[in-house]
């Protein structure tokens, strides 16, 4: 696919939470990464408002385990309380995702350059990123790097049968990704099959609930964004950096 990206993300523990189980203090991860945690990860790698990432699929290469820890997150009204949170550990996915220009930010059609931002984003990838990388939540370090898809032996690569995890988070819808001037949250239900989970477009979740009032998209233009062209020059004349 045009604009695509392949890589692997691997760490030591990785919390993509299930909403359900914050009340009180308690947190429980999803069995596996979902839509937006994976998006946020290709945008720490390299992000632009000009950009909508679209996640293709992602790969179990090791097997699902789960490890819980007390914790002491801050109260509200002062000190600690303590929680136990269940995270999954030692994890390693493979990722395909692919970019589209964003049909709702046509204040920044001068910066939609698809070759320059292809590049841009295969050498940030390499680098391991342009902001830190993280597996959920900030307490879970991540590491990501170039990688073939289908490459490699997966845990589940040649299981027998399909694996259903429920009603799951798929994503959020923000207004400047939607043109609709509210955010939104979307469900759906995820298949696994050998190893692998395919996920549907934002636009086919057919469960979707509005999260907050109208909220009005933030203003991008040549003020206050960097053009790909003057990023791209810069990158060519610094060499590696």
């Amino acid at each position: 696919m045009r604009n695509s990206i392949e890589f692997e993300i691997v760490g030591n523990y990785a919390l993509f939470t299930d909403p359900l189980t914050k009340l009180g203090g308690e947190k429980l991860s999803y069995q596996i990464p979902t839509y937006q945690a994976l998006k946020g990860i290709v945008e720490s790698i390299y992000w632009k408002p000009t950009l909508l990432y679209i996640i293709d699929e992602v790969r179990v290469m090791k097997p699902i385990r789960m490890e819980s820890k007390g914790i002491k997150p801050i109260d509200y009204g002062g000190g600690n309380t303590l929680a136990h949170y269940t995270y999954l550990r030692d994890v390693h996915y493979k990722c395909r995702a692919h970019f589209v220009f964003n049909p709702h930010r046509p204040d920044l059609a001068y910066d939609r350059n698809e070759h320059k931002h292809h590049n841009i984003l295969k050498r940030s990838l390499k680098a391991g990123g342009r902001r830190d990388i993280f597996l959920g939540t900030r307490e879970c370090q991540g590491y990501v790097e170039p990688s073939v898809f289908d490459e490699g032996e997966g845990f589940y690569d040649n299981y027998d049968g399909e694996i259903h995890f429920g009603t799951m988070i798929h994503g959020i819808n923000y207004p400047d990704e939607t043109g609709r001037h509210q955010m939104e949250t979307r469900l759906w239900n995820p298949i696994m099959k050998n190893g692998v989970v395919t996920f549907i477009p934002p636009e086919q979740c057919v469960q979707v609930r509005q999260l907050a009032g109208e909220l009005t998209p933030k203003l991008f233009n040549e003020t206050n964004v960097q053009s790909v062209d003057e990023l791209y020059e810069q990158l060519a004349e610094g060499g590696n950096q």
